[in-house]
């Protein structure tokens, strides 16, 4: 299969203000595409963008407002051209036990890592399917396997399987490309964000399994996959294993990510970050 070129081609990233997205923003940018950088902070995304110079755009778009995801969308490609790749990012995550964990939290999540994702395709989808695109969607760890702890955002990142997996069908025969990428964890602050069982932020520190990787790390190896036309990526040593242990031994899995993950339910600390 011939590998994807994205010179001169336009590039939408959501959630692109730190971390991952920002991360992404500047790969993909290093390849000589146009970039347009979607954030609810319109500061940092402006300066996100600032600082890759001319070529790129920042926007303000919370993803989970269907209505600003039509007009960010929009106002990327009257700047910029069509749209070549849709890269959906944006998340946030929580850390709490289900049964103390208030519903509009989970509703939140879903709202913003598995709506988000869908608002922004749609809005995208008649460039995507003009231009024989590529969608980008950063799932998780999460997103094929149990996580205790975080019952929404693992729900979040199923849905999101689900619902691209079923896409690429779709759009298959357009010339549309679907990766879905999924890494464990990742030194982009979003641990500090996470919201609690009461919808506040997380006060307790976050136990983690493995190292966490540096997002220009995984952001240089999503360039790569969507290169070579990828459909899933398993970024990380602990993503493989996970994988693999979690099809074939699903039940001693559990029990290895509950005895270290376990402490979330109880808010103990750990040291982490």
């Amino acid at each position: 299969m011939a590998r994807r070129e994205f010179r001169d081609k336009v590039v939408v990233v959501t959630g692109a203000a730190g971390g991952l997205g920002r991360a992404l923003a500047g790969r993909f940018a290093a390849a000589g595409a146009r970039v347009a950088l979607l954030d609810r902070d319109l500061a940092a995304v402006e300066a996100a963008a600032a600082a890759l110079g001319q070529a790129a755009l920042g926007l303000a778009c919370d993803v989970s407002d269907p209505a600003q995801c039509d007009s960010a969308l929009a106002r990327a490609a009257a700047a910029l051209g069509p749209i070549h790749v849709l890269i959906n990012n944006a998340g946030i995550s929580h850390r709490s036990a289900y049964a103390a964990t208030d519903p509009a939290v989970i509703r939140r999540v879903m709202e913003v890592n598995f709506f988000g994702a869908v608002h922004c395709t749609r809005a995208a989808l008649e460039d995507l399917l003009h231009t024989r695109g590529l969608i980008v969607t950063i799932s998780s760890v999460a997103g094929f396997s149990p996580l205790i702890a975080r019952t929404g955002y693992a729900a979040s990142k199923h849905a999101l399987h689900g619902f691209f997996d079923s896409l690429r069908t779709e759009v298959a025969d357009g010339g549309v490309d679907v990766l879905l990428v999924c890494p464990a964890f990742i030194a982009t602050g979003i641990e500090r964000n996470a919201l609690g069982a009461d919808g506040a932020p997380v006060r307790h520190a976050q136990r983690i399994v493995g190292a966490r990787a540096a997002p220009e790390a995984v952001a240089d190896e999503i360039y790569r996959a969507a290169r070579r036309g990828r459909r899933l990526l398993l970024h990380g040593r602990t993503a493989r294993l996970a994988w693999w242990l979690s099809r074939f031994a699903p039940n001693l899995y559990a029990r290895l990510m509950a005895r270290r993950l376990r402490g979330e339910m109880r808010g103990e600390t750990d040291g982490g970050a």
